[in-house]
């Protein structure tokens, strides 16, 4: 059974009465027992808020803790650094710091265990814009006020790539100068700038226009996370003989294109795209809990 994608934008929550129609013909009519529908999301908005305050509380009270932003920034002293960014100033500077190599090195070994794309639902400020900002366009749509429309996920790739001979060209780190993410980072921490109306013209366009456009299709700093990912052992397992086929994991997936190689061919099966976001929307929704969160290379030997 291949799971196909369902991009529905009609479609409402996780529904309690339902028949498989799937490989197990299995009758479900309620969520497995303790099943909570908000678990991750929970846990997933706790981290947001928990990191993001804690750059704004370690400049406030001069504590020293996680200094600087999500482009650059200290833990404890120990330098972090965005690979994206970091790429964007070897090529502009056409040096390499030792500061510079650290930083990103950690960063690198932190998301390799993780789970790639795990920073942009787990600590990047602007998803959690962009996921309320979510609800409100979903309800536009059901109200039939807007369509939404779609691109080429390709696209943050070609972005990706521009940015960086950009960089290299002008000597100069141009994204960051419209990285919506290093700008809300940097206004939680030093205090409102210019920029955010920036961010708001992006957030209104995902309202108005195109569903999570900008984490989906557009952004540049997720290509770097999305490379780390694929390698990642942290992925989401699938259960086909737990699974109703109910579908509802694609209606709320980010980034539903992630799903389409996922296939039953034995009792255990990941979603093995570095897209994957690992926040988690899909193990919540799931009533049946066909889905979670497995570290892949264990399961072989365990």
């Amino acid at each position: 059974m291949k799971v196909t994608i369902n991009t529905d934008e009609k479609a409402t929550g996780p529904k309690k009465q339902r028949i498989n129609k799937g490989p197990g013909k299995r009758k479900v009519s309620e969520p497995v027992a303790g099943h909570s529908f908000k678990k991750w999301k929970i846990l997933r908005w706790s981290s947001l808020i928990f990191f993001n305050f804690a750059f704004f509380a370690s400049f406030y009270f001069d504590i020293q803790l996680l200094e600087g932003s999500l482009s650059a920034s200290r833990l404890l002293g120990f330098h972090m650094m965005d690979p994206f960014a970091a790429l964007q100033i070897v090529l502009a500077s056409k040096l390499i710091l030792p500061n510079l190599v650290i930083g990103t090195v950690t960063v690198t070994i932190i998301y390799f265990f993780i789970g790639g794309r795990s920073f942009c639902s787990w600590i990047c400020p602007y998803h959690l814009l962009a996921e309320i900002g979510e609800v409100i366009h979903r309800k536009l749509v059901a109200k039939k006020l807007i369509k939404n429309h779609t691109f080429d996920y390709k696209t943050k790739y070609f972005l990706y790539v521009l940015f960086l001979v950009l960089s290299f060209t002008t000597s100069y780190s141009v994204f960051e100068v419209i990285n919506p993410v290093a700008a809300l980072s940097r206004s939680f921490v030093y205090g409102p700038s210019i920029l955010l109306f920036w961010v708001a013209i992006l957030l209104a366009f995902e309202i108005l226009y195109a569903r999570r456009a900008w984490c989906r299709y557009f952004c540049p700093i997720g290509v770097s996370y999305n490379l780390i990912g694929i390698l990642a052992p942290t992925k989401i397992k699938y259960d086909v003989d737990k699974c109703s086929n109910c579908k509802e994991c694609q209606k709320v997936c980010m980034v539903p294109f992630v799903l389409i190689d996922t296939v039953s061919k034995g009792e255990k099966e990941y979603v093995t795209k570095g897209d994957c976001t690992r926040c988690g929307l899909c193990i919540d929704v799931c009533a049946d809990e066909a889905l979670s969160f497995s570290v892949r290379y264990l399961d072989k030997i365990m």
